[in-house]
């Protein structure tokens, strides 16, 4: 694998860079309510050395009933300023599951106009499997300014979808299991239809990682969206429960080269609860 700072970095990489005074890690660890793991609680006993605890339900958009919706702009500055994260950065983004939010926080980092972020290849696990060290005390930040200029082209809500929808352009990939896109499992959160947005494809995200939760190469990942039915000449938009693993998919998007993509940030907790879309089941 290549490493690229913009995209993905490799265990070996991050190894290297570690002590880099620039280098801003961040540990964005998140689980549905059904996997019983309490991340923050996780952070405090193991993390990367310097890694700060990026708070995805927190550092969200409070006035939505939308679980964590991003945020608005001046919270996310103030959030990042007082954890010590700012101009001239480069971040790293981990998580616990191995490649699963961290892909969020590089969206939102993105979203906010941040070039400089990447995802660490394979997260936690894999870093602890290799022997590298962690430790169990948070760093101290110092204030950071950033400056944000925020991408409303990566980002898309319910009004634009449904119109995606409609059309057939944007294509709309779901990164949800198939049985949740086809509608055969019950969805994780109360009180939404089963099935998947009409005209969406389905690629589920756990497709795009290796046994050890590393990405697939480009190549491999390309051709796992053709086989979908996806037109990579064509804008996409991404979506899946909650505009988590929707940024798994936006990360192998992007790192394919694929510049036009956006992801649906209410994804399925806001459409599979909106009486008036159009929900379709089965295959198609």
């Amino acid at each position: 694998m290549a490493d690229d700072p913009k995209t993905l970095v490799s265990t070996a990489w991050l190894a290297k860079h570690l002590k880099d005074p620039d280098l801003r890690l961040l540990d964005a660890s998140w689980y549905l309510p059904d996997a019983g793991r309490d991340a923050k609680a996780e952070y405090e006993v193991a993390h990367i050395p310097g890694a700060r605890f990026f708070d995805i339900d927190e550092i969200s958009d409070a006035r939505s009933d939308l679980p964590h919706m991003a945020p608005p702009v001046e919270k996310f500055m103030s959030r990042m300023r007082a954890m010590g994260v700012g101009d001239g950065h480069q971040v790293v983004v981990y998580d616990g599951a191995g490649l699963l939010s961290a892909a969020r926080v590089w969206w939102l980092f993105k979203l906010m106009g941040q070039e400089n972020v990447a995802v660490l290849d394979g997260g936690l696990p894999k870093w602890m499997a290799e022997g590298n060290e962690t430790e169990d005390m948070p760093p101290i930040p110092r204030d950071r300014h950033m400056t944000v200029r925020l991408q409303n082209q990566l980002v898309r809500d319910v009004t634009q979808v449904a119109h995606a929808s409609k059309l057939g352009d944007p294509q709309i990939v779901d990164a949800r299991s198939a049985g949740r896109f086809r509608g055969d499992e019950p969805e994780p959160r109360e009180g939404l239809r089963a099935g998947h947005i009409p005209g969406s494809l389905n690629v589920p995200y756990t497709e795009l990682l290796n046994d050890d939760k590393t990405m697939k190469s480009p190549d491999e990942t390309r051709a796992i969206f053709e086989a979908a039915g996806m037109d990579l000449d064509k804008p996409v938009i991404t979506t899946c429960g909650s505009g988590v693993t929707a940024a798994i998919l936006a990360l192998a998007l992007e790192r394919m080269g694929h510049k036009d993509w956006s992801l649906y940030d209410g994804s399925w907790a806001e459409w599979g609860m909106f009486p008036t879309v159009p929900v379709a089941t089965g295959d198609a």
